[in-house]
């Protein structure tokens, strides 16, 4: 295998029932069960009876294992057998551990690449061209607290504006946001906390998904609006509107004053048009959350094909999620373009395993509850499948979290593994198109950029049609592959970026998303 995910594998057949079990590599220790596979069942391609239920999506013994053993999926190592393990035995947190193994011993096949572009590929999209040249895919108006104390007069602005019906007059608008967080004070002034807050809304201020901005505070916060709006000159942020509810007169005056703003910024807003742009121009965000045993057998790995193939053409694909990469790092590094990029990745894995040491945490408290319900066991087989979204592109920069992405191609984002706050950082860095991938059925959206949703598993897309708009289970049985469903991923990019409304979008999801890093002591 040559990526971190899986577009191959061998399919056990059970004639009765259909695809029974997956190999991933001729050299895994483990199969995942396409079904579920009951007691006493023979599998005649894997030459084994299974001996025990073995629910869907989990992992299935194909050898005799010994305690201490090391297990492999993916062609890699994924955790140690914490006791013998007989061939046919379900393997999971009852007999798998994430062990004390050099992750970094393994994975010497890694292959840094990008395809050649495929015939009739779509190579622009209808996108709205912002006065400092960057790209929006979207077309709102943002109102950004300061402090949580001026949050509920944004949330305000935002909602009497939408209430009112002047919208309907100004169809260019996609709408008006309010971002609102619960800090902004009781915090050191000068301290990494709010640098990170400070980052991370300056760089949504920015944000070419933005046509226009209001910032509203109270007035005595540590997180002043002038501070901010200094912020916002040293990034080379456009001009925003600000207010304060101290100085307005309090809150009715304060929302008086933000919706009379909002409806005098409108008829500019309005006269923006979307125009052909180059693909070049999309940021792709990479996510993926309530991860499940198919994750890096079909969505993720698709998803790393559509990511190329935007690289490839030009464009830039983010990835994130620092501790769900954490035993994956080392197949990134070796993709790095500079040894100085590999350095920084690993710097952002060594303070990870600080910064979780020093709360009385692990780096393998991941995986969730959902995701070992869903067939992962540890934080190893977790992050070989996660890391497959960033498909094979050679890795051309790592960034702090929020920080501006400025590099073109496949990047990393150091970035926490919950996923509204990982995205927040991407879409502060830049990110104007989202695609989430998920297993167990997360529900997601991120105003002011669209998000896709990639289920791994078609059961799934059939019970949650409604929030998923794509399926990639298909490809667990062989009837499509990888690269199949990754060019349908690229081409509902390139649809979604020109306008076309995500599931997430229709119900309304990503008023309530906006979740900014927050570190530091709370005084």
């Amino acid at each position: 295998m040559n990526t971190t995910g899986a577009t191959s594998g061998t399919t056990t057949v059970d004639p009765r029932h259909g695809p029974a079990t997956l190999l991933l590599h001729p050299d895994d220790d483990v199969a995942v069960a396409l079904r579920p596979l009951d007691p006493g069942l023979t599998l005649d391609a894997l030459e084994l009876t299974v001996a025990g239920h073995v629910p869907r999506g989990h992992k299935i013994a194909v050898r005799d294992l010994p305690a201490g053993a090391a297990v492999r999926k993916y062609g890699q190592v994924i955790g140690v057998a914490t006791r013998p393990v007989g061939r046919g035995e379900h393997v999971h947190a009852h007999n798998l551990a994430i062990g004390t193994l050099a992750r970094d011993a393994v994975g010497d096949d890694v292959v840094s690449r990008l395809p050649a572009l495929p015939e009739g590929l779509r190579l622009t999209f209808d996108g709205y061209r912002r006065a400092e040249g960057r790209a929006g895919t979207r077309n709102y108006i943002g109102v950004l607290s300061s402090v949580n104390c001026s949050a509920t007069v944004a949330r305000l602005v935002a909602d009497e504006v939408t209430r009112s019906g002047v919208l309907a007059d100004h169809p260019n608008v996609d709408g008006v946001v309010a971002l609102t967080h619960p800090t902004g004070c009781g915090m050191t002034p000068d301290g990494s906390g709010m640098e990170m807050l400070r980052r991370t809304l300056s760089g949504y201020a920015a944000h070419p998904n933005f046509a226009a901005v209001i910032v509203v505070g109270l007035g005595c916060e540590v997180n002043t609006v002038d501070g901010l709006t200094d912020r916002f000159a040293r990034d080379g942020v456009g001009s925003a509107e600000t207010l304060t509810i101290q100085a307005a007169g309090g809150t009715r005056a304060a929302v008086r004053d933000g919706v009379a703003q909002v409806r005098e910024l409108l008829p500019q807003v309005n006269a923006v048009h979307r125009e052909p742009l180059p693909v070049s121009e999309l940021i792709l965000g990479l996510q993926c959350g309530g991860s499940d045993g198919f994750s890096g057998i079909s969505a993720n790995p698709a998803l790393g094909v559509a990511s190329d193939l935007l690289v490839a053409a030009g464009g830039t694909s983010v990835l994130g999620e620092t501790p769900e990469i954490y035993g994956a790092e080392h197949l990134l590094a070796r993709r790095a373009v500079t040894p100085e990029v590999a350095e920084h990745l690993y710097a952002r894995i060594r303070w990870w395993e600080e910064y979780t040491a020093a709360n009385n945490a692990s780096m393998d408290n991941n995986p969730s509850p959902g995701n070992k319900a869903g067939g992962l066991t540890t934080i190893l087989e977790k992050s070989l499948g996660a890391a497959a979204k960033g498909g094979q592109a050679p890795l051309a920069g790592v960034y702090e979290y929020a920080e501006r992405l400025r590099t073109r191609g496949f990047l990393f984002m150091d970035t926490p593994g919950y996923d509204p706050v990982s995205v927040t950082g991407m879409v502060a860095g830049g990110a104007n198109v989202l695609c989430f991938t998920t297993g167990r059925g997360s529900v997601f959206g991120c105003k002011p950029v669209p998000c896709l949703k990639l289920a791994t598993n078609s059961e799934l897309y059939r019970q949650m049609r409604d929030d998923m708009d794509l399926d990639c289970g298909a490809i667990v049985d062989g009837s499509v592959t990888v690269e199949e469903v990754g060019r349908r991923i690229y081409d509902a990019v390139v649809d979604v970026a020109s306008g076309e409304q995500t599931a997430s979008e229709l119900l309304g999801f990503g008023d309530n998303e906006f979740a900014p890093w927050q570190l530091g002591a709370v005084m």
